[in-house]
């Protein structure tokens, strides 16, 4: 039984094929009582059963099975993690666990930070995760809600002490989860709407962050303590890390046709509702404790008046008798009686916001949750309201009565198509050409527009759908600014920004929707827009860009009024991608250019007097810039961190790191934690330090050069696009019914056109993970024969240079992720025998390349250097071989019954795709991936 195992005395290896073992036993126990005996005998990690023999049985059998098995697998060591954590803080106290505020306070004081500066670090950050819906959540919001059942399950069989009988009942209740998971089916039957994804990311910031951050705040509280650090300094400073949440969801309209101002509106209003009533539950939680009677303490003048007041405010006759019933029950515990009155009026706003008895604004709570405080403070129970009423503080502070904020995000040809619509409209000469008029006369028009407040069209008046579009989403969000504020909203990103009129089109546009405000300087937009940069030169023209638009008086104006209630400097925010630069020219040459660029960046801010805050878009995957945060964050350039750092969350990456409280908890304190130090040695460094590169700058151009240059090679030679359609899954997955976005921007059937979410999803299905390592193993070839000395010099940088060393060990696990069996397998699928080999042929010789370099760069071989990554990778590999051979023959036979277009044939074919479709999700669960 799991009480009996000694945490101490085994290897996270050893405790994760115990755990295992019973959750697979108990899943063969469902199979058998429901008669699906077959199926229980080709488990996973049971008796010789990835064989051949395996791969003949019913694919939606094996795949359903080896999926939940994989989910059983991951839950496994999710909670094995846990426990190695919790056990190293026993044997080793709280600063042995990695990325612990314990650890990143003890890294502070060892490089000589003082308490001040650390406080100073604290206070400057700012943390904000963006929820995204992209499409690379393959699973049903019901069946990650089972996926929750068994982890608490299994998490309840740690405990120690439990009776045989509350194991046997324990075992009972997984078992039962396991049938309604294997009787629920995995996958999506139809494409998920927007409004299940964003019920799902409601789970998330309702249930899941609130809990975490605060967890994260208690931690860094303990540390501070056991630092032995001033914790008068530290409550009187109160250094928490701001946390604040986004998302995407309803508002991310880039190539998603089915995000409409209704749905925008709709998420607004249901973003609000969702932050008021978790604050009214919070008060109701409050008030149960704090049932303080007036005869024991006298009624501070404070909460008396506060009473009074609200008895005044609330008299509304929709509410009077819960009112009156509240002063009733608790007339003798004011304090609780105050607690539930806030409750009451919170419930108002919710339902009501309208309500002349509802709070107005954020500040209005925050000022009476203070006054309960300061109460109980005043009663010399000042303890009692740090326990109480403290994280409820923190928490309106976080949450606001927006939950997480919109942001809003288009593509810079869209914008130009709607303002093509305005001008031809308005009778604008050539205005129907906009997109392609000169930059120069772009600005020059723009510029002389945003000096009048005056509209093109008249109100209620069509210009055309991409112009409707993109205006009726605007007046959605002046709508809500008129009546609640901007607290509730984001960004306008401009996707695919190319050249500084893409943003001042958007400030143009902002003025027809009557989004901005007149000043008497000028107009100015009380809302960032935020330009994304994605492909790599996008990225070299980045600098150029940003320079020029904050010279842009409108600019200028409209950071002074958004920074006018800020202690620090104006902030401009500018979003970097990961993925499309990474699709044009390769893995190294896009993380290289992300650096510059980022350095460059920031220097222009400085000569602005501007803080740069970058906001990340990162994937799931190598090839879409993950990588574990501390390291991420290590390995930016020094000074290019101001302490505001916004990233994305995507797909199934949210799933896996915030399914489970104890994991979310980790995940935001890890990313926290290393901000925080990240930010105290960026603000430390010299100047010397912030000009200069860790790695020799000239190489890496040689090295980057190199690197696009075979990667391109690649792409462009006759016959890639042939290879890649047919080796890879590519078609499947564009029928697949995974987020509600499509997989293409325009619907072209072209690789520019694909989204690089597709585009990393195929080959990491095939399990080439080509874009996470193509072109490394030619670069560094190349390198060692043209600059012998170079290389060298390159090698001993690599084991030095955090950024280097972060690069090429992603790089490393996703050569290690890859299989040359399965390649070749998947290859198999191509018609032209010619195509076919060339291809294989150059992938797997750029395979071993890069394999033999990183291991004679880093002097040793993955195996020995990192085991836990091999074990993870070891242990799924033999079922994913099965799995990988029968997704081969499902894709040979759907795309044979495609060609044939017989009714039957026609028909089978639906049978097979559906096939293909539990196999993708079946094989992302074994990944942890998907794209």
């Amino acid at each position: 039984m799991t009480d009996s195992l000694d945490t101490a005395k085994l290897t996270s290896f050893s405790m994760i094929d115990i755990e295992l073992d019973f959750l697979i036993d108990c899943f063969r126990d469902v199979l058998d009582r429901i008669d699906a005996g077959d199926v229980a005998n080709f488990l996973p990690w049971k008796s010789d059963n990835q064989s051949e023999s395996t791969t003949k049985q019913d694919p939606a059998s094996v795949g359903q099975s080896y999926s939940i098995a994989f989910q059983l697998l991951n839950i496994v060591e999710d909670r094995v993690g846990s426990r190695v954590r919790r056990q190293q803080v026993i044997d080793h106290g709280a600063s042995a666990a990695r990325g612990s505020w314990s650890e990143a306070l003890k890294k502070m004081l060892e490089e000589g930070r003082s308490q001040d500066e650390i406080i100073a670090a604290l206070k400057r950050v700012r943390i904000e995760p963006v929820l995204t819906a992209h499409p690379t959540e393959a699973k049903r919001s019901t069946v990650r809600e089972r996926h929750r059942q068994i982890y608490h399950l299994v998490r309840k069989r740690e405990r120690h002490g439990l009776t045989d009988r509350e194991n046997t009942r324990l075992r009972d209740q997984i078992v039962n989860e396991l049938e309604i998971l294997w009787r629920t089916g995995e996958i999506h039957v139809h494409r998920p709407q927007i409004s299940q994804e964003f019920r799902n990311a409601l789970f998330y910031l309702r249930h899941v962050f609130p809990i975490a951050v605060e967890r994260g705040n208690q931690n860094l509280r303990s540390a501070w303590l056991d630092a032995g650090l001033d914790m008068e300094l530290f409550d009187r400073e109160r250094p928490y890390p701001q946390f604040h949440f986004g998302t995407w969801i309803g508002g991310d309209r880039d190539g998603h046709p089915f995000v409409t101002s209704d749905v925008t509106a709709e998420v607004l209003v249901e973003l609000r509702r969702n932050a008021v009533e978790m604050h009214a539950d919070a008060m109701a939680e409050v008030a149960f404790n704090l049932p303080l009677s007036k005869y024991f303490q006298k009624v501070p003048d404070s909460l008396a008046d506060g009473l009074t007041r609200f008895a005044r405010t609330l008299d509304s006759e929709s509410r009077v008798s819960e009112i009156k019933e509240i002063f009733t029950k608790n007339a003798d515990d004011p304090w609780r009686a105050f607690a539930l009155l806030v409750e009451e009026k919170l419930r108002i706003t919710a339902n009501s916001p309208t309500d002349a008895a509802a709070y107005t604004d954020v500040e209005q709570l925050l000022a009476d949750v203070e006054l309960l405080r300061d109460s109980l403070i005043e009663v010399g129970a000042g303890p009692l309201a740090e326990e109480v009423l403290a994280p409820t503080l923190r928490a309106i502070d976080t949450f606001g009565f927006h939950l997480a904020k919109i942001d809003i995000r288009q593509n810079s040809a869209f914008h130009d198509t709607a303002m093509s619509q305005l001008l031809t409209l308005a009778g604008v000469e050539d205005g129907a050409n906009f997109a392609s008029w000169p930059e120069q006369q772009r600005i020059d028009f723009l510029n002389q527009e945003l000096q009048s407040p005056r509209p093109f069209l008249t109100a209620g008046t069509s210009a055309g759908p991409e112009a409707d579009a993109v205006l009726d989403c605007y007046r959605v969000v002046a709508k809500h600014v008129k009546h609640f504020g901007r607290d509730g909203l984001g960004a306008l990103i401009v996707s695919m920004t190319r050249q500084v009129s893409d943003l001042l089109v958007v400030y143009t546009l902002c003025r027809e929707a009557g989004l901005c405000e007149v000043t008497e300087d000028g107009l100015t937009m009380g809302q960032q827009i935020v330009p994304l940069f994605e492909t790599i030169d996008d990225l070299t023209n980045a600098p150029g860009i940003v320079d020029e638009f904050l010279s842009h008086p409108m600019t200028q104006r409209s950071l002074s009024a958004i920074s006018a209630h800020r202690v620090r400097r104006a902030a401009m925010q500018i979003m970097l991608g990961y993925s499309d630069s990474n699709k044009d020219c390769g893995i190294l040459s896009s993380q290289w250019a992300l650096h510059k660029a980022q350095r460059e960046l920031t220097n222009i801010g400085e000569n602005h007097g501007v803080d740069i805050t970058f906001f990340h878009g990162r994937g799931g995957t190598v090839g879409r810039g993950a990588g574990p945060i501390n390291w991420f964050l290590g390995a930016l350039p020094v000074g290019a961190l101001s302490g505001s750092f916004r990233v994305t969350e995507q797909g199934e990456t949210i799933a896996q790191k915030y399914a489970h409280l104890g994991p979310a908890s980790h995940n935001l304190e890890v990313l926290a934690s290393s901000l925080t130090h990240t930010t105290a040695n960026h603000r430390a460094a010299s100047a010397e330090a912030k000009s200069e590169f860790t790695v020799d700058a000239d190489l890496m151009e040689q090295l980057t050069n190199f690197s696009r240059e075979a990667y391109k090679a690649f792409l462009h030679e006759p016959g890639f696009m042939t290879f890649y359609r047919e080796a890879t899954p590519i078609d499947a997955l564009e029928h697949s019914r995974i987020g509600s976005r499509p997989a293409r921007r325009t619907g072209q059937a072209s690789l520019e056109d694909l989204r690089a979410i597709p585009w990393v999803f195929s080959w990491t299905q095939a399990r080439f993970f080509l874009p996470g390592w193509y072109g490394i193993g030619s670069a560094l070839e190349r390198l060692s024969k043209e600059n012998p000395e170079g290389y060298a010099k390159f090698a001993e940088q690599a084991r030095q240079s955090v950024f280097a060393r972060y690069v090429l060990t992603n790089v490393e696990g996703s050569l290690a992720s890859a299989n040359e069996e399965l390649m070749t397998g998947y290859a198999s699928l191509v018609g032209d025998e010619a195509v076919r080999n060339k291809f294989l042929g150059m992938i797997l010789d750029e395979h071993r390349l890069a394999t033999q370099h990183l291991t004679d760069i880093f002097q040793s071989d993955m195996q020995s250097r990192r085991p836990r990554l091999m074990k993870t990778l070891e242990i799924r590999e033999a079922p994913l071989r099965v799995l990988h051979l029968q997704q081969i023959e499902l894709l040979r036979e759907w795309r044979s019954l495609k060609a044939d277009n017989s009714p039957e044939a026609t028909k089978r074919a639906e049978q097979v795709l559906s096939q293909l479709q539990i196999s993708i999700n079946a094989i992302s669960s074994g990944l942890r991936t998907t794209g």
